[in-house]
């Protein structure tokens, strides 16, 4: 392992950043959209985290994504822009596809053909099998990717919330896309 990492970084340009600044990139894109102010980025000095209460064994994992169960459309047939929502669906049947048409991510670099490379669904289900996690909620739930923090804050994740204490679960593993 050592000696692979040291033939890796002996190639590398250190004048030049190796990586795509996101935080950059979208300053830049909201710039060249004529927004009046740059983007601000969510910030919390308490972060709501918490370590588990009981090993992974013996808890309920809930699994949430940003994909969605169903087609999202952006306008409804009369030109209203159709809200995302918050969406939950069966974990003993889970969705052959989640759809991810209405969402930003590089479609030119990769896909999400194989289900389970952005909703781990299946190797959750061997895990708790395994009797690595006690067992799965009842349900997954999906969140939309609104870029309104306050309808983040206000309404989205105090739902997701809700549906995941009203589904005992103990940990939630998050699986943005």
């Amino acid at each position: 392992m050592y000696s692979l990492r040291m033939a890796h970084t002996r190639n590398v340009d250190r004048t030049h950043r190796t990586f795509l600044s996101y935080i950059d990139r979208t300053r830049e894109f909201y710039q060249a959209q004529g927004y009046d102010r740059p983007y601000e980025w969510a910030f919390f000095a308490d972060v709501p985290f918490a370590p588990l209460s009981k090993p992974l064994r013996e808890s309920t994992l809930v699994l949430i994504t940003t994909a969605s169960s169903f087609e999202r459309r952006p306008e409804t047939s009369d030109g209203i822009v159709a809200p995302k929502e918050v969406s939950s669906g069966p974990m003993a049947a889970p969705p052959e596809r989640l759809y991810t048409g209405d969402l930003a991510w590089d479609k030119e670099a990769t896909h999400t053909e194989d289900l389970d490379s952005y909703f781990p669904v299946h190797r959750l289900q061997e895990l708790v099998e395994a009797g690595r996690i006690g067992q799965l909620a009842s349900r997954y739930h999906g969140v939309p990717t609104e870029y309104s923090q306050r309808r983040t804050m206000e309404e989205d994740a105090p739902e997701i919330l809700r549906r995941c204490r009203e589904d005992g679960a103990d940990a939630a593993m998050l699986v943005p896309l």
